[in-house]
């Protein structure tokens, strides 16, 4: 019910109302998955209107509204709009295409249908900062992950291909607990590891490779999301070096992290250590993101990012080296900014592991 509150502080009137349409806001609101569904916030009142398919769970599972049966949303949203007297309705602009605006606006004629992107950044203001009860469901998913990561190196063996890595790890979160998958899992090894969103294909493990898995599960709606590189049998010289720069990198820039500082600055701190060690050049993504309700969310840790790090943002660091042709090394954790620094929310070790 805070999260909604939150939002009928937007509002400045009570012939004003908010429309949430997309599944990642809705969710975040309600706490109920569904494909189809809106959000009506006015200034004193709530409801999740949805369909058939949904409206018994929803009645029975959301407490942070009442939940009302819709048939067509020219006919429901459309009475209630005009039982509560409401003149404007803002909806949002990042998530809204063009198709579902007009829809809108034909539907609500006798209203301001507003895209806005004010209501855009309150939104995201508000998923940026994660409540308690949040960051135990994004540490849950990540203990899914962690103990997937424990069992598939006991399966990773010479010969064994890159999908069947995939494949693995995928079965091993979805069969302990993961509701769904954070992502397409990547699990590449050799010379695809220089690959940052390589896909798994049939490509076999070798002696002498890297393999880089990425990867993370869903828990109650909330995401996690860990990288790790490991080797398999002796790696050269010139791929250890590489993956203690990563692993520098990827050390100062936890270290960095506080309430308060810029994110560009903790993005720096792992870039300047990998330009520095002369390999600025194949480092070409952020250091890190948001994480939650979406896999990605902001804020970002990028050179372009004017945002602060504030107390409840969950965030990756993943700084990489990709030597084309050659082999890659990324190295992810996620960190709960706190009062006094960070906790870190990923506990499996980052030492180069040989198997």
């Amino acid at each position: 019910m805070e999260k909604i509150n939150e939002l009928q502080k937007f509002l400045k009137n009570s012939h004003e109302a908010i429309l949430i349409h997309s599944p990642e806001n809705r969710r975040y609101f309600t706490n109920f998955p569904s494909s189809d569904g809106f959000l009506i916030v006015t200034k004193n009142d709530a409801v999740f209107f949805t369909d058939s398919r949904y409206i018994e769970a929803a009645q029975k599972t959301i407490k942070a509204c009442r939940a009302q049966l819709l048939t067509r949303l020219s006919s429901e949203v459309k009475i209630y709009f005009e039982e509560n007297h409401i003149e404007k309705v803002y909806t949002e602009t990042e998530r809204l295409s063009v198709a579902l605006l007009s829809q809108f606006k034909k539907i609500f004629s006798s209203l301001k249908v507003t895209p806005s992107k004010r209501l855009e950044n309150k939104v995201n203001d508000l998923r940026m900062v994660k409540t308690p009860e949040e960051i135990e469901y994004i540490k849950k998913a990540q203990s899914i992950a962690e103990e997937a990561f424990e069992h598939i190196l006991t399966f990773i063996r010479p010969g064994v291909t890159e999908k069947r890595i995939a494949l693995e790890l995928d079965f091993y979160m979805l069969s302990h607990g993961a509701e769904a998958l954070s992502f397409e899992t990547i699990a590449v090894t050799g010379k695809k590891t220089s690959m940052p969103h390589g896909v798994p294909d049939d490509t076999v493990v070798e002696n002498g490779d890297f393999i880089t898995m990425d990867f993370g599960a869903v828990y109650n709606g909330y995401h996690s999301d860990m990288t790790r590189t490991v080797a398999v049998g002796e790696v050269s010289a010139e791929q250890k070096k590489i993956y203690e720069i990563v692993l520098s990198a990827q050390k100062a820039s936890l270290e960095a992290l506080k309430k308060g500082i810029p994110c560009k600055c903790a993005d720096a701190t792992a870039r300047d250590i990998i330009k520095n060690a002369g390999y600025g050049d194949y480092f070409g993504h952020g250091t890190g993101h948001g994480v939650g309700i979406e896999i990605h969310e902001l804020p970002n840790l990028s050179p372009r990012s004017d945002a602060v790090l504030q107390v409840g943002n969950v965030v990756t660091v993943e700084p990489g080296i990709y030597m084309p042709n050659k082999f890659g090394v990324r190295i992810e954790d996620m960190a709960l900014i706190t009062e006094n620094g960070i906790e870190n929310l990923t506990n499996t070790p980052k030492e180069l592991i040989s198997l």
